[in-house]
């Protein structure tokens, strides 16, 4: 290939690293502790993780941190501009491994070669520089490994080099789920540990330099993510083992910063040879941006990592067999941790796990140390101060007031066959809390003897116990003033079923906090009237049950001071009982309103209609599954939120005024498009699936909506457009309002008119000189205000910055330019207009349908 630079050397510089480069490379990149050929320097199997070599093309051989920015000037490439190193960012990586570098330099001579591979203009956004590393042992000429890099260098661009060849693209397989998934949340940390391998970029360590690029602050290395998923796949498929990948690259798409999560998901394509097989991968910050695409990976596939000893000893539980305390273990790979040869605890009496557990005379788990116990940390003694006084404080159980027994083998109250000195309102008068929760408990007669005693019980938590005919319990049924003063309750995990809870619940009469959680509750019977939690109960938790549907739950309509439900964990999919599914359809949507009406907060990723939000029948080409990443989720979270008009919180994110706006404009445009491609005795039907369609009309007008007519192509008619042409001159005052409307005119134009012709027929119309006329084009369709597009998918930070750029610059103009999405308001869809050009082109090829609305301006 021949060009601009193509073939130059770069001065070769010398790279060198110790084993204490490769701990730190091998820990900043999240290697495991399993993985300890990786991050132990005295395992017999020690050795660099495959990627390092990576680190060593900002390393070099330095053994201190260096000036960055001073470090990536080199010398020019003949015949290409010298550009700027404080913009440019990394736009994608491939590296080749042919034999696994030493665990130290020490004795060899290394270097790292680059030669430029090509340098291409892309125009406005800037210019791309490719180019191949080799690491290299100086002695003998063998190469290691072969880092081919794809640099940007931001805005500049335009000084006339070739575009250069269309990038190969790897995505991932369709229709098909990941073989691995892999996830990592980040902290703010990262990158200032991830630099320390020699890539130190101000960019990842203050804040500024990121705020003038247009990141807003601090991003983690693209590298960082680059290499923590090159960790993963060999993890998860190549057993850990170096010599299992052989070739490794991806494409940065998007800034990550510290505190979002990573979920990476591979893909194996069946493809081998020579014995590796090609693996598809992406990266992408949960339920946000793709951060890495276009990752291809050619691996030896042995599935994953061999796990330690312990773990794998546990005895499976295979199929609908229930674990040691007695719930269900639905899953084929269940398992049980509990050893047959440990001792049973011994029962005990709820006073004598209260005494063994705050005022025991011998020191406790927190206790202070024993003579001559001493705990070392970093070579230091380190001393425990303070616990002597926790424990006498907490020996006085007169003062008590929140009290923990959960898991302490308690079978009743007192002993009956035992005299004791004091009652358990003598001896904690004051327990405000209560978690007797995990004990041997039987029947709920117990919780009933506990807490009569307790006349300041404000909560109890009696979580993971097994009742047993709490219906039939005769100190339920009979009349006692324990839960008097009871407000909240947890009864999660005790499998007890919809009547049994709520016959507990009942004898709580100032019940406002009830949690049933993992109960495998799977629908609500009636509640009867006369239970006094239903005038009562303010929020209820059923979280981890097993309801489908919200018919499944409708009993709760009874409780008339119900406000806060939590459904998570369930597999919740339509409003009537039906078959487990995932939500796939904006129906369900629609229909949350009239079940819950004052909604305001909702979770709702992960849903089929999120991941792919097409607005059902006759959905326009763009929503039809291609649409990946941010594109959908942007889309789905404004059709959530123009929906769903009283919801404030969707998915975390907080919905302001400016959202609001933008998205219910969107929405209007959207169904528009929908009804311009939907025969106009078919409009009601579609209508009918938008129920604000009215109420957004009247917010912001009805929206233009130019059909197909089905004309027979041999009329006249069939070749003749209806133009709607009006004067629009630019206001002289300072109103808000910029333009000015003269008048209308509607005239039929052919098809085969040049636009020469059209501005002719405008001119005539308003006795204007034709040449001094700009006809643009009002589609009625709203677009989003942004900058330029890169087609083929190479997309990466440099994108966003320029994005970003376009957005400010293209704000500023649609006073002018387009009516904007929020008005006033600044939104940040404007309407789609499309000036036509002066030239020869036909008319009909420049707007769309039979019927158009152009507006006329003065030059």
């Amino acid at each position: 290939m021949s060009g601009p630079g193509v073939g130059f050397e770069y001065p070769t510089k010398s790279v060198s690293w110790c084993k204490r480069d490769l701990l730190l490379f091998a820990q900043s990149i999240g290697c495991k502790a399993e993985e300890l050929h990786f991050l132990y320097e005295l395992h017999p199997n020690f050795t660099p993780f495959p990627t390092y070599s990576i680190a060593l093309s900002f390393k070099l051989d330095s053994s201190d941190v260096v000036d960055f920015y001073a470090a990536q000037k080199s010398v020019a490439i003949p015949g290409v501009p010298v550009f700027d190193p404080t913009r440019v960012v990394d736009g994608q990586r491939r590296i080749e491994f042919f034999k696994q570098l030493p665990t130290s330099s020490e004795g060899k001579k290394f270097e790292s070669r680059t030669k430029v591979v090509g340098v291409y203009d892309k125009g406005r956004p800037g210019s791309v520089v490719e180019t191949q590393t080799d690491i290299v042992d100086a002695a003998s000429n063998e190469v290691y490994s072969r880092i081919h890099t794809s640099s940007f260098y931001v805005n500049q661009g335009n000084w006339g080099g070739p575009k250069g060849p269309a990038t190969q693209n790897f995505p991932p397989p369709k229709d098909k789920k990941p073989d691995a998934v892999f996830e990592n949340l980040t902290t703010p940390e990262t990158p200032l540990l991830y630099r320390l391998n020699g890539d130190y970029n101000p960019l990842h360590a203050d804040p500024e330099p990121g705020k003038k690029m247009g990141f807003g602050g601090v991003i983690i290395h693209g590298l960082y993510s680059w290499n923590w998923a090159c960790h993963g796949l060999l993890q998860h498929l190549g057993g850990s083992d170096p010599a299992n990948i052989k070739e490794y690259q991806a494409r940065f798409a998007s800034p990550v910063r510290g505190g979002d999560k990573l979920v990476a998901s591979a893909w194996k394509t069946g493809q081998i040879k020579d014995g590796w097989e090609e693996i598809r991968f992406q990266v992408q910050i949960e339920g946000g941006k793709v951060v890495l695409s276009n990752g291809r990976a050619l691996m030896k596939c042995v599935g994953p990592a061999p796990q330690n000893k312990f773990m794998a000893s546990v005895t499976p539980h295979i199929g609908q067999r229930r674990s040691y305390d007695g719930a269900l273990c639905t899953s084929a790979t269940a398992a049980s941790f509990i050893r047959p040869t440990r001792p049973a605890d011994a029962p005990q009496t709820f006073l004598s796990a209260l005494q063994r557990k705050y005022a025991s005379d011998g020191p406790s788990d927190n206790g202070p140390v024993l003579p001559g116990k001493q705990i070392v940390v970093g070579g230091k003694v380190a001393e425990e101060v303070g616990f002597d006084k926790i424990r006498r404080k907490q020996a006085q159980l007169s003062e008590l007031k929140i009290v923990i027994l959960d898991g302490s083998c308690i079978v009743s109250a007192s002993s009956p066959t035992t005299d004791q000195d004091q009652t358990i309102r003598q001896t904690s008068p004051k327990v405000v809390e209560l978690d007797i929760s995990r004990n041997l408990f039987t029947d709920f007669g117990t919780v009933v003897d506990i807490c009569s005693e307790l006349d300041s019980l404000h909560s109890l938590r009696v979580n993971g116990n097994r009742f047993q005919n709490v219906l039939e319990d005769d100190k339920l049924n009979g009349p006692h003033e324990a839960f008097k003063g009871v407000k909240e309750l947890e009864m999660g995990e005790t499998l007890l079923t919809w009547p049994e809870i709520c016959h507990v619940a009942s004898n709580f009469p100032s019940l406002t906090l009830l949690e049933i959680g993992t109960n495998q509750l799977s629908t609500l019977a009636p509640i009867p009237p006369a239970f006094s939690f239903t005038s009562t109960l303010v929020s209820l938790n059923l979280e981890f049950n097993e309801f489908t549907s919200l018919e499944d739950i409708a009993a709760l309509t009874s409780i008339s001071t119900l406000r806060n439900l939590h459904l998570k964990g369930n597999l919740i999919s339509t409003i009537t009982s039906s078959p487990p599914k995932e939500v796939s359809d904006w129906q369900f949507v629609d229909a949350l309103l009239d079940s819950f009406p004052g909604l305001t907060s909702i979770r709702f990723s992960h849903n089929p209609i999120y991941e792919n939000p097409g607005l059902e029948d006759g959905a326009v080409p763009e929503t039809d599954g291609t649409k990946k990443g941010t594109a959908a989720s942007d889309e789905a979270f404004m059709l959530m939120a123009a929906r769903l008009p009283s919801v404030r919180t969707l998915n975390f994110s907080n919905i302001t005024t400016a959202d609001r706006t933008n998205a219910e404009m969107y929405y209007l445009s959207r169904i528009a498009r929908q009804l311009s491609t939907t025969p106009e005795a078919e409009e009601a039907q579609v209508l009918a699936r938008h129920r604000r369609w009215a109420e957004l009309c009247e917010l912001y007008g009805e929206p233009v909506v130019s059909r197909q007519q089905d004309i027979n192509p041999n009329f006249l008619e069939a070749r003749l457009i209806t133009v709607h042409l009006y004067l629009a001159e630019l206001a002289t005052s300072e109103s808000e309002d910029n333009t000015a409307f003269v008048g209308e005119r509607i005239v039929q134009i052919p098809k085969s008119f040049d636009i020469y012709a059209v501005k002719g027929i405008a001119g005539r119309l308003f006795g204007l000189p034709p040449l001094k006329l700009r006809l643009v084009w009002e589609t009625g369709e709203w677009d989003p205000v942004g900058g330029f597009d890169d087609d083929d998918g190479d997309s990466s930070e440099d994108e966003e910055i320029e994005a970003e750029r376009e957005r400010k610059q293209d704000d500023a103009a649609t006073s002018i330019a387009g009516t904007s999405i929020a008005g006033k308001k600044g939104g940040r869809f404007v309407r789609r207009e499309v000036e036509l050009k002066d030239g020869p082109r036909q008319f009909g090829y420049c707007v769309d349908g039979l019927e158009a609305k152009i507006r006329v301006e003065l030059r």
